[in-house]
């Protein structure tokens, strides 16, 4: 268990209330995975919050468009009507997960598409600009004290709440979440966005139609009208006032009412439809590509991907990179399909995926589709770029809406030995073996293994210990000494207070320590800690040691590498294959230096692999390159 004492306990062993909320997250994961939502129903978690909540008057207000939201005007669209309802369900049991539940052609073969940026803004004030967007927020000046920071997170999310999308309002925007790091402020915000589409300029959809702003504090809502807003055609500017750290944007059409020729407020609005295409880094013989249809103009250059297996196991979601995107402005919003073939390759599509059902109903009520595409080539063929020829049409007229083509990536830069012709075979038989030459850029940075000077340091107020142990936290006893590495802090944003934390040295180990738990003091006041030299070897190790335990994508490693270093003789010598032939490192066929520095690595990860328990290719080559 873990133990909590006041800071005048001199004897007893703890852990601070104040880092317990960040260290004991790990030890309390299992405890919270047996009481989450994934093994009760709804009935259930809904019963214990009747049990454990305060009794309130009965003077709530019944709930609004959000919280009841309208699904009449899908009833004769039986999926539609399905995938709305679901949708809605999230409210109460969010412990599913729909895109993986749910069997429509193309629905949950991914998962939501975002993308984010965070950025830290002084008391001079400035903006912030979402990247691959045109969503931007303003900080004014003044906004915080002088000498003090606001850090801003914003993040899209193309997937609307739930309940904003009916027959009378639609979704305008991205979802944007934003998180502020200082609550201390004293001017408002503004966020600045272009929509994706504009008011009709006939009169009766100019009358009927309002555009603006809606918040809250929660994803799921509810959500309130946001009343300073300026809307010029497709761009809408927003204050944002009385805000907390945590909270959402989004923009919203409204229909005062609908005309009798009318259905939704879609008749009063001019919108697009986008096409995105997302594919792998580098083609191969199998693969398979995401087409996103919605109706923003901005996505995301990037798309995890969660592909299902014949045994209907999620697979570890992969990041496909946007290949191209297209936009068109349907006369009216239709059911459509979606023709996908290729063009100038041997590459083919699987047949029950060359054409995609997309229904207008799913568009309407905000819905982001995925529609995947297999694509594959015979083994014997060469593998060569091709292009992906997209067409659109509506189901009921041969005429089409849309038709573009989008590129794919070439082939990876180094062929599999399998592919390899027989010519470049025999090359490889009459490769020499003497060792790597002694040659080299002398001008290379050398790694060199020095004291560092350390000039501040603290006393420990309290002793902590923690149960079970975590590596990026620090335990040490009242009155240790511990080295800091600067006087810089780092700040951790929780639920109800900013934490902020020293980045301490103790006993050959790096990590956080709470700065409430030290007193800083002058190094001629240092008692216990002048016999301990750092050196840079050992800050080395230290700061590459998570890479011990992360994860990574090998084609995106040898990216970088083969990118950024130019060398391959330094490269294979820094790595201690200097003595060795050159043959047995070079163990396919390789005419350019950047062919034979992809060799060296794949040499890199085959060793690290057969020494699993010593040696991990991640830290080995991230040591390396420092």
């Amino acid at each position: 268990g873990t133990a909590h004492s006041d800071e005048g306990n001199d004897d007893g062993t703890s852990t601070s209330s104040d880092e317990g909320s960040v260290g004991n997250l790990c030890g309390n994961r299992h405890k919270i995975s047996n009481q989450s939502g994934r093994w009760r129903s709804a009935s259930d978690i809904l019963g214990d919050l009747e049990k454990k909540g305060p009794k309130h008057k009965n003077n709530s207000r019944p709930p609004g468009p959000v919280l009841n939201p309208d699904f009449e005007w899908l009833k004769n669209d039986r999926e539609a009507y399905k995938m709305a309802w679901l949708s809605h369900r999230q409210l109460t049991r969010s412990c599913l997960d729909l895109n993986v539940m749910s069997q429509s052609p193309g629905w949950a073969q991914t998962q939501a598409t975002n993308f984010q940026v965070i950025s830290k803004i002084s008391h001079s004030g400035g903006s912030v600009q979402l990247p691959e967007s045109k969503i931007t927020i303003h900080v004014p000046q003044g906004h915080v004290l002088p000498g003090e920071v606001q850090e801003v997170t914003l993040k899209a999310m193309l997937n609307p709440p739930p309940g904003l999308n009916n027959n009378y309002m639609t979704t305008m925007s991205p979802l944007i979440e934003v998180l502020l790091t200082n609550i201390n402020t004293k001017e408002c915000l503004s966020m600045e966005m272009k929509l994706s589409g504009e008011v009709k300029d006939n009169p009766e959809s100019q009358v009927m139609t309002s555009v603006f702003g809606m918040v809250s504090n929660k994803r799921e809502g509810p959500y309130f009208k946001i009343n300073d807003c300026d809307v010029n055609k497709s761009l809408i500017r927003m204050k944002l006032q009385d805000l907390k750290t945590h909270f959402f944007v989004i923009a919203v059409a409204e229909a005062s009412a609908l005309q009798p020729t009318t259905t939704s407020v879609w008749d009063y609005l001019d919108r697009q439809i986008t096409i995105a295409v997302y594919g792998p880094r580098f083609i191969h013989p199998s693969f398979k590509v995401v087409i996103v249809v919605c109706c923003h103009e901005d996505v995301p250059p990037k798309l995890p991907f969660s592909d299902v297996c014949k045994s209907n196991k999620v697979l570890p979601p992969l990041v496909l990179q946007l290949w191209g995107k297209h936009s068109f402005k349907p006369e009216e919003l239709k059911d459509f399909i979606i023709g996908v073939d290729v063009i100038g390759s041997k590459f083919g599509i699987n047949h029950e995926d060359k054409v995609k059902q997309v229904r207008h109903s799913q568009l309407k009520i905000g819905t982001v589709l995925h529609l995947p595409v297999a694509i594959s080539c015979p083994r014997t063929a060469e593998m060569t770029p091709f292009q992906l020829d997209i067409q659109v049409k509506e189901s009921n007229l041969s005429s089409t809406a849309a038709d573009f083509q989008v590129s794919s990536p070439p082939a990876p830069p180094i062929r599999s030995e399998k592919r390899q012709p027989k010519n470049v075979e025999r090359k490889i038989e009459i490769a020499k073996t003497f060792p790597i030459p002694e040659e080299g850029d002398p001008d290379l940075p050398k790694f060199k293994d020095m004291p560092v000077n350390l000039q501040w340091y603290g006393v420990a107020l309290k002793s902590v210990f923690r149960q079970p142990h975590v590596e990026y936290l620090l335990e040490y006893l009242k009155g240790e000494t511990v080295a800091l590495l600067s006087r810089e802090t780092v700040r951790s944003v929780g639920n109800l207070k900013v934490k902020e934390w020293y980045i301490g040295f103790l006993r050959g180990r790096i990590g956080l320590v709470h700065c409430r738990n030290i007193k800083l003091i002058a190094m001629d006041q240092v008692m216990d800690f002048t016999a301990v030299q750092v050196t840079t070897a050992v800050l080395l190790n230290n700061m590459t040691r998570p890479f011990r335990k992360l994860t990574y994508m090998y084609s995106a490693i040898q990216t970088l590498v083969t990118q950024h270093i130019t060398s391959w003789r330094d490269f294979a010598a820094a790595l201690q294959y200097k003595n060795q032939p050159l043959d047995t490192i070079k163990r396919r066929y390789a005419e350019t230096d950047t062919e034979k520095v992809a060799c060296i690595l794949e040499n890199l990860k085959e060793d690290c692999h057969a020494e699993r328990s010593r040696k991990k290719f991640l830290h080995e080559l991230m040591v390396v390159r420092e």
